[in-house]
């Protein structure tokens, strides 16, 4: 079974937080998909994660670069995983066909991220929660507090 964070953003958003946690995920050396809900979403996440930092980029592709299994970052729309990644980004509205997917599974972590002040995307997630829990994954919760750090919520 996966391990399933579900990350409820209220300050800070998609774009400001997905960055340094596939930076962290990278630093442990391991792959990500990320599953965006829309095509527009996912271009603009595209660009921004070579443009996010004065410093730094984060290496990675789409169906438009090719050579999908030599991304250390995949983006996708799509419910696929042909870079082999470990850990699975769920954003801008994205869910698994479903939780008890084998391929889901098989990964160590999937990552829910959604925007805790849209009433739409609060309910998506408590659905998700619902059904990754059923699935057997061992699921935990985060909300965003002031400063932007992280609470784990009890469920």
């Amino acid at each position: 079974m996966a391990e399933v964070l579900f990350y409820q953003l209220e300050g800070r958003t998609l774009e400001d937080v997905l960055p340094g946690l596939l930076e962290r995920t990278r630093e442990r050396g391991l792959r990500a998909v990320v599953r965006v809900g829309t095509a527009e979403r996912m271009a603009a996440l595209d660009t921004q994660l070579w443009t996010y930092s004065e410093q730094t980029f984060l290496a990675h592709g789409t169906a438009a670069d090719g050579h999908a299994g030599d991304q250390p970052i995949y983006l996708t729309t799509e419910n696929e995983n042909p870079n082999k990644a470990e850990v699975l980004f769920l954003v801008g509205g994205a869910q698994p066909v479903d939780w008890a997917s084998p391929d889901l599974k098989a990964l160590s972590r999937i990552v829910m991220l959604f925007d805790g002040r849209d009433a739409g995307a609060l309910d998506a997630a408590r659905t998700a929660w619902k059904a990754a829990k059923a699935a057997g994954h061992d699921a935990t919760y985060w909300k965003q507090i002031v400063g932007g750090k992280w609470e784990k919520i009890d469920s």
